[in-house]
């Protein structure tokens, strides 16, 4: 249905933005093997054929779910760590931005954590490569400035990347929207938690 906005009609979201909506809607309420593809449709308000011509199987859903939120980040981790600012304040832009992102797409999150088994082993072996990806861009930004002493060396690079992450993948059991911290507050106290394990 077209809506009407200050006497324009606004188009409809397209086809296979609101298939996935309606996915991640239905994933994060009821779980993903509870979902049928027929619920799916019908959120939607389009045909199976509609489904299948976009995205394949339920499975490519899921997978696209996290997906489109791991691009999202790679994109905004490269322009942090591309950046001409001294290393310590890249690092901490890139960790608080992908608390900030998490955070902004938390039933993508939750759904991922509690569905990735679901995929079969090759799209499994994608997502893995994907976060890997991210992760070693995250991590060359420790060495980096582990190399030139502006952070410690005491603690190796790929355990400081897993302790902010391990925070990061927990953020979809625990943060609420109406709780005590904004989303930008936890960003910025796990981003200085982050700094202070570095400091020499």
């Amino acid at each position: 249905m077209t809506k009407v906005t200050d006497g324009e009609p606004e188009e409809p979201a397209p086809v296979a933005q609101r298939l996935l909506a309606a996915a991640t809607r239905l994933f994060a309420e009821q779980g993903y093997d509870r979902t049928s593809v027929q619920e799916i449709v019908e959120a939607a308000g389009v045909t199976k054929g509609a489904l299948y011509h976009y995205f394949g199987s339920k499975e490519d859903l899921l997978q696209e779910v996290y997906a489109r939120v791991l691009r999202l980040q790679q994109e905004r981790l490269d322009a942090f760590a591309g950046a001409d600012a001294p290393v310590e304040k890249r690092l901490r832009d890139a960790a608080a931005d992908v608390v900030v992102t998490t955070i902004e797409n938390l039933d993508d999150a939750a759904i991922f954590f509690r569905s990735m088994h679901h995929l079969s082993p090759e799209k499994n072996k994608q997502v893995r490569a994907e976060r890997r990806r991210y992760h070693e861009r995250f991590r060359a930004l420790v060495e980096e400035g582990q190399r030139s002493g502006v952070f410690s060396t005491a603690t190796p690079a790929d355990l400081i990347v897993d302790y902010h992450f391990g925070s990061v993948h927990h953020l979809s059991t625990w943060y609420r929207p109406d709780g005590p911290l904004s989303r930008q507050e936890v960003a910025d106290h796990l981003a200085d938690l982050l700094l202070r394990a570095l400091r020499p």
